[in-house]
């Protein structure tokens, strides 16, 4: 991802109401705004939450509202008002595409539902992202990243054997709906130059989170036994686990026998891959801990981070464990264009890269205010 601007975008000429605060609708908009869409992020008068959501600030604004409002202009509106809401309706007037994550009946009790937009605006797609959606037994609940993990059942597969169920360490279920509401637009987008007409997209977390029970939900129904938690090692492979070296941790990720044998190899233990406990994938499940221990020993004298190189490059995968700061400085990271840099501002990079409309760095996240631009 460019930090300058040598092309328009693949999303240029599409305009986009943001109406989302927080993270799983903006972190879907900063993705359509990398890609050239015209985002315009619409916020309360008192702004997105996320803008206090520190320490870390630049200026007055928290990191976290900086880490995925690149690339939009913004304006603040109070929709509660009945001249927010005709100035809603101008700007929706050439939009392609509203994004909310407004609890649903919000907009609704303000006349600004799907049902009543939808008449005025035929070819307008409406993005609602929300808890639980507005029907079912938890329909019109507030719905919240870690809630979503805890009761759909991430948290019961996540940490360690003998420990507690543990939220995953990122807010994987809001951006993971993010990106699924990027999706659902861009298939509306392409639906609608056929047809002529928008749709109403209806993305929950709790869905999402559902979504993201792979491989243990497939495990649940054709065996019928309940997944439970076993730390970093894998439920169906092994060795695919974090392993002791003297350096610190590595990770193993040995998906086939011809792996399992080139890292035997490299380890200097070629009858590793000859022993029977080991000969398969499934021998080595039944034998985890036998070789678990006898990996460990192996590694003991080697370096993590020297040792992952050699046994990548030789096809195993393989890497050290690295903190953030040092996932961020790796010259791979650089070479990628996953960290962008401008004055004061730092992001994460776009991870989608498109050869002749790549993502760029157009405009940095705005600030609280009546206006960035005139309409």
């Amino acid at each position: 991802m460019a930090s300058t601007q040598p092309n328009p975008g693949s999303l240029a000429g599409c305009k986009v109401i943001d109406l989302s605060r927080v993270l799983g609708g903006p972190y879907c908009t900063q993705i359509l705004a990398d890609h050239g869409a015209d985002v315009l992020k619409i916020e309360p008068p008192g702004g997105d939450e996320t803008r206090g959501w520190g320490p870390p600030f630049l200026g007055d604004t928290a990191s976290y509202f900086i880490g995925v409002n690149r690339n939009k202009e913004g304006m603040t509106l109070d929709l509660s008002q009945e001249a927010g809401q005709e100035l809603l309706r101008r700007l929706l007037a050439d939009a392609d595409v509203l994004v909310e994550n407004f609890k649903p009946g919000t907009l609704e009790k303000w006349g600004l539902g799907y049902e009543t937009l939808s008449r005025e605006f035929p070819a307008l797609i409406h993005c609602r992202v929300s808890g639980f959606g507005s029907d079912g037994p938890l329909g019109g609940l507030p719905g919240y990243d870690a809630c979503a993990q805890a009761m759909c059942g991430l948290m019961s597969v996540n940490g360690d054997a003998e420990g507690e169920a543990t939220r995953v360490g990122l807010p994987v279920v809001d951006m993971v709906t993010g990106l699924n509401a990027a999706v659902a637009i861009l298939l509306a987008l392409n639906e609608r130059g056929r047809s002529g007409l928008g749709q109403f997209l209806d993305i929950t977390l709790y869905d999402c989170a559902l979504s993201l029970l792979h491989p243990h939900a497939p495990n649940y129904f054709y065996s019928g036994k309940v997944p439970a938690r076993s730390g970093n090692a894998h439920p169906n492979i092994a060795p695919y686990e974090t392993l002791p070296t003297a350096s610190g941790p590595i990770f193993l990720a040995v998906g086939n026998n011809r792996q399992f044998a080139q890292l035997a190899q490299t380890l200097g233990a070629p009858a590793l891959a000859e022993d029977p406990r080991y000969a398969a994938n499934a021998d080595r499940l039944r034998n985890r801990q036998a070789l678990r221990d006898d990996l460990s020993a192996l590694l003991a004298g080697h370096d993590a981070a020297g040792l992952a190189d050699r046994l990548l490059r030789s096809g195993v995968p393989a890497a050290a464990v690295l903190t953030v700061d040092q996932a961020l400085a790796h010259p791979h990271t650089r070479h990628r264009g996953m960290v962008l840099e401008q004055g004061d501002y730092r992001g994460v990079g776009s991870p989608i890269k498109l050869s002749r409309t790549p993502a760029t760095l157009r405009k940095l996240p705005p600030a609280l205010g009546p206006a960035t631009r005139d309409d």
